[in-house]
């Protein structure tokens, strides 16, 4: 498709608020205007004493314009305002689908409220919100509940905090929407006593680091791929190396993700729970067998009913299960009867996400406005989990957004009061520093009572981090030099 954009350079905010509705076209920018076949126009201009700005789509036979004048000599910031919102209504009348986050397209849109209501005022703020980014009441209702017990989470954590990430990306098989870096078993068995072995050493390193720096930890998190899908003395040897190496006293959460239930034995959550977390997830992603099997998942509701009940009768009180909007083959109905099955186990939490579409999945790509239908009904998903979850006396404590999500849609965690996946947020919020060990792990370092990010990559794969191994514990040392800077 052809997308214009004529006497302007707003070409990135243009392009993100096209892709809510057009995700994987593939845009030509040019710098002149188009009149045949599908296209997008986006065009200023101006005289002495006003400007017209314009926007118009043409798709599948059907034209729709949108123009507005404004005074020539306002901020260039309200023109590229005016453009998205220009845009986003052709879309809107063009598709008859109406995003309920309006233009937004950024992955914290708690943050961006909080910094909206910083400057305008809280009232003002949600005025805005609603008026010119064209949120809807709900979602800006949710932002602002989750926004309040975000601020209430982060205000924890201190100038020297920091969290401890241990990835273990290893699944028993690759469901058909993931988009993590997981290796089904069967591939990659062979790997895992040399991962082990060597993921024991890169945690003893790094508590070195963490305490030359004067790190405390707060949280620890173990994930995946599936953690659960170690042997239960491999679980625990890891387990084992960081309670050796690290000061567990003050910490205050320990999540193990115990994922995929058919890997869930009472021997690995026995290995957890006598270890020190304090919180495992078990995650079904959906209740309807029928929905398991076209994503490729290796259990069924059952199963998921025995783990929950099997980690209960073992003394685990704080429990999480994710559920996810939008799967292939789901339906509205179907989704419900997965939200009132989990109430009915009574979780302490329960994550619902969104599906995030791929490009090279095949789902529909005929389709000009791929995911359209899908999104309204993901939609619908999101709000009765909102409302069910709610009146079950869960809160939505804290949320994010990905790109490319079914509708344009949100991750959202909600928790009885006391129950908060304090980890979640601060990793989404950028809070404190994350130090990260395992394949594909992304340490974050956080500047003490400042802003300033650094980021050190681990390798991506389980062959790459065992045969450069070397290198990723040399890349560890840019830990302390970056506190050094601060501690002068």
């Amino acid at each position: 498709m052809i997308f214009s954009l004529i006497n302007h350079d707003f070409k990135y905010e243009l392009e993100k608020v096209c892709r809510l509705f057009l995700p994987f076209e593939k845009f030509e920018f040019v710098d002149y205007e188009v009149c045949t076949g599908n296209y997008v126009l986006t065009q200023i201009k101006s005289d002495t004493d006003k400007t017209c700005l314009k926007t118009a789509v043409s798709a599948d036979g059907r034209y729709i314009e949108k123009q507005r004048e404004t005074a020539s000599d306002v901020d260039k910031r309200e023109y590229e305002l005016i453009m998205a919102q220009l845009l986003y209504l052709c879309l809107c009348e063009l598709t008859g689908f109406q995003v309920e986050w309006g233009i937004l397209t950024g992955v914290r849109p708690a943050r961006l409220l909080s910094n909206i209501c910083g400057e305008m005022g809280k009232q003002k703020g949600l005025e805005f919100f609603k008026t010119q980014l064209f949120v809807s009441d709900a979602k800006a209702k949710l932002c602002q509940t989750c926004l309040e017990h975000e601020q209430e989470i982060i205000s924890r954590s201190r100038g020297n905090s920091f969290s401890l990430y241990i990835s273990i990306p290893f699944c028993p098989s690759r469901c058909s929407y993931c988009s993590f870096v997981s290796h089904s078993v069967a591939a990659a068995k062979k790997l895992i006593p040399e991962y082990v072995e060597l993921l024991c050493e890169e945690i003893r390193q790094t508590a070195a680091i963490a305490y030359d720096c004067g790190l405390q930890l707060q949280t620890v998190y173990i994930g995946g791929g599936t953690p659960t899908i170690l042997e239960a003395d491999q679980l625990e040897r890891i387990m084992k190396e960081i309670a050796y190496n690290f000061d567990l006293s003050r910490v205050e959460e320990y999540t193990v993700e115990a994922g995929r239930p058919d890997t869930i034995t009472d021997k690995k959550l026995i290995v957890i729970r006598e270890n020190a977390a304090t919180r495992i997830s078990i995650n079904p992603q959906t209740m309807n067998d029928r929905v398991l099997k076209a994503i490729g998942r290796g259990h069924n509701s059952e199963q998921t009913q025995q783990a929950f009940k099997m980690a209960r009768d073992l003394g685990f009180n704080n429990i999480n299960m994710d559920l996810i909007a939008g799967l292939s083959t789901d339906t509205y109905e179907s989704f419900k009867g997965s939200v009132d099955k989990l109430i009915e186990l009574q979780p302490e939490s329960i994550t619902v996400h969104t599906l995030s579409l791929k490009r090279a999945s095949n789902l529909m790509k005929q389709a000009l406005f791929y995911g359209i239908e899908q999104g309204a009904t993901a939609a619908k998903m999101q709000e009765y989990s909102r409302i069910r979850l709610s009146e079950a006396g869960l809160v939505p404590y804290y949320m994010y957004r990905q790109g490319k999500t079914v509708g344009n849609l949100e991750n959202v965690g909600y928790a009885r009061p006391g129950f908060e996946g304090i980890y979640n947020v601060y990793i989404m919020d950028e809070t404190h520093t994350i130090l990260a060990c395992g394949a594909s792990a992304v340490t974050k370092l956080r500047q003490p009572n400042g802003d300033k990010i650094e980021r050190i990559f681990n390798y991506k794969y389980p062959y790459e981090y065992i045969s450069g191994f070397d290198e990723m514990i040399r890349r560890k040392k840019k830990i302390k030099t970056f506190y050094e800077k601060y501690h002068k």
